[in-house]
């Protein structure tokens, strides 16, 4: 056509074309907490599935003994699980290598969220998923809103549970499907309180926990937004032309030190640079003096990289050489074209910041066309 120029595909790009045609297709539902009826909807969908001649299986379903639940898989064809030996106890999980020779069209594996028992061949569930479906075979799966990395501090807000379990951000924005299984706060409780969610002895105490009212319906808002901005950036076209946004993308830059904020800002600013559009870089900057080869402070930053890659950012560990720490950061911001900054709250006194400077006034002063987020300590 008039006007257009078409670009040679290189080799490396037609492989990675016909790598995502063999990859499997990924559908997730996902609710706003336990019992909202996600297995039961996943059972229902693959005996429709069963019977239009689909070739599918159940891979792992936790029923937890909810008859109703138990009830759908009907004659399913439910493959055995893998047996791992761990401390002299027996655990159960997904036997991805058998998956993946028995070659369903369509695999079911419940809690994507789940840690494998030790000896197995992947650390977590997800990865159990990713592989099968780099094999070419559909997944079917499920997980509750409050399993999603990014949502972690949110979620420990609302609730104040910690939630160890979570799956990177990237598993859901790779998911080709996303079916929110929503129910009120009130239906769950009353699920609850009829036993159809936990054992009798758990009720009261969840009751009165993280299945209060006001819990749940922060947690369903969370859940209905989530989804609703997955749908948001799929809808826009992958052949949208990107020229006019030269110069313009935005770009964000979370600074961390040691403490106990460090994995909550870049959880933060993962959300904004999601809701954006925009580049994450992740910066560290280590002082001139002191102990940086200590194997705690290594460990400490490895955690903060594997976080960081999850979010599908960069890392940055940037030595001061002899620069305030506001210099590196405005450095660092310089070469990649920062737009926005974000800060954990400083634990300078008045007194240190009158003496030393604010690093926030710093960057203002010396920089242009930069955000700069100040982002509260939990306190904790």
């Amino acid at each position: 056509m008039h006007g257009e120029i078409f670009r040679r595909r290189t080799p490396e790009e037609y492989l990675e074309e016909l790598a995502r045609q063999r990859r499997g297709k990924l559908k997730v539902y996902i609710g706003a907490a336990p019992g909202v009826g996600k297995t039961y909807k996943m059972l229902q969908d693959a005996q429709d599935l069963k019977k239009e001649g689909i070739d599918v299986v159940v891979g792992l379903v936790e029923t937890h003994g909810r008859t109703d639940t138990d009830a759908q898989l009907g004659e399913l064809v439910v493959f055995p699980m893998k047996e791992i030996t761990y401390k002299g106890k027996i655990f159960y999980e997904v036997d991805t290598e058998g998956i993946i020779k028995r070659a369903p069209q369509v695999v079911l594996i419940d809690e994507l969220a789940h840690t494998n028992a030790p000896g197995s061949k992947h650390h977590k569930r997800y990865m159990d998923v990713e592989e099968i479906l780099e094999a070419g075979i559909d997944v079917c799966s499920a997980m509750n809103i409050q399993h999603l990395e990014s949502v972690h501090d949110i979620v420990q807000q609302i609730t104040g549970v910690a939630v160890r379990e979570r799956v990177p951000d990237s598993v859901l924005q790779k998911a080709n499907e996303i079916q929110l299984i929503d129910v009120t706060p009130e239906m769950l409780q009353k699920r609850l309180v009829e036993g159809k969610i936990y054992r009798q002895e758990k009720i009261q105490q969840s009751l009165q926990n993280f299945f209060t009212i006001t819990n749940l319906g922060a947690l369903r808002e969370l859940a209905l937004r989530e989804v609703a901005d997955d749908v948001d950036e799929k809808i826009v076209s992958p052949q949208e032309d990107e020229t006019w946004s030269i110069g313009i993308k935005e770009r964000i830059l979370v600074c961390v030190q040691y403490g106990s904020t460090a994995e909550r800002l870049i959880r933060r600013g993962a959300r904004m640079a999601s809701r954006l559009n925009a580049d994450l870089y992740v910066l560290n900057v280590r002082a001139d003096s002191g102990d940086f080869n200590s194997p705690a402070r290594n460990q400490i930053l490895a955690e903060w990289e594997s976080l960081t890659h999850q979010f599908g950012a960069e890392f940055i560990v940037e030595p001061a050489s002899g620069r305030k720490p506001a210099d590196v950061i405005i450095d660092v911001a310089s070469t990649y074209k920062i737009t926005q900054v974000l800060l954990g709250q400083s634990a300078r006194t008045r007194w240190e910041e009158i003496t030393k400077g604010s690093i926030v006034n710093v960057i203002m002063r010396k920089t242009k066309n930069i955000d700069i987020h100040i982002v509260a300590d939990s306190g904790k």
